[in-house]
């Protein structure tokens, strides 16, 4: 409980350090999206948020703007197609998610917790719902982002949410944090596409 109490201290304090420090980034960003491609800067998307009450989460804008909605785009046949260049490069190196600090200071979103499940992601949602993950704030990134991201099948990411539901605490924070920077920077657990998806998915079950 105490814990609980100075993560929400910690993770307001940071995230409005964090927008002062990285508004220069913030200001590239919105340049070259505007440039790149029509269409609004930031996006926002309806998510689960705490106790499964939904959301809308903000991202920069990385997709066209007749993109299909409310698709994960690892579900998408051809995300290629829908990615802008901007976009590619804002994915890869994640900064797509900055604008999530607000979501933090907002006290929607924490730094570290289960990244929000899309409001129709029932399949993670029901799972989660097995170890508790949904009773806790998401987060900008978590144990399973450092284990695997888009590479992880929906158990497997459950159970990971789950165990970091279960086992909160500050040095499991660090690790996560510092493991999300080393993740970024090799691209890590990054798959684009439902048919990328699809095989990545066949290998992991073989194991089952």
């Amino acid at each position: 409980m105490i814990y609980k109490i100075f993560k929400i201290i910690m993770d307001f304090l940071l995230s409005l350090i964090g927008i002062i420090i990285l508004s220069p980034i913030f200001l590239v960003c919105i340049i070259w999206i505007k440039l790149d491609s029509k269409g609004p800067v930031l996006f926002k998307q309806k998510r689960v948020g705490k106790d499964k009450k939904l959301f809308y989460i903000w991202k920069f804008r990385t997709m066209r703007i007749d993109t299909p909605s409310d698709t994960p785009t690892h579900l998408l046949s051809n995300p290629d197609q829908w990615i802008t260049k901007s976009g590619k490069f804002l994915r890869k190196t994640s900064l797509d998610e900055l604008p999530q600090i607000f979501n933090i200071l907002q006290g929607k979103m924490s730094i570290i917790g289960p990244r929000p499940a899309l409001w129709n992601q029932y399949d993670l949602i029901d799972e989660r719902d097995k170890y508790g993950a949904n009773d806790i704030l998401p987060g900008l990134t978590g144990y399973a982002q450092i284990k695997g991201r888009d590479e992880l099948i929906i158990a497997d990411k459950a159970k990971l949410d789950g165990y970091y539901k279960q086992n909160m605490n500050l040095w499991l924070d660090i690790k996560i944090f510092f493991g999300t920077i080393i993740s970024v920077l090799k691209s890590d657990g990054v798959v684009e596409g439902k048919q990328n998806r699809d095989e990545k998915d066949i290998e992991k079950w073989k194991g089952y």
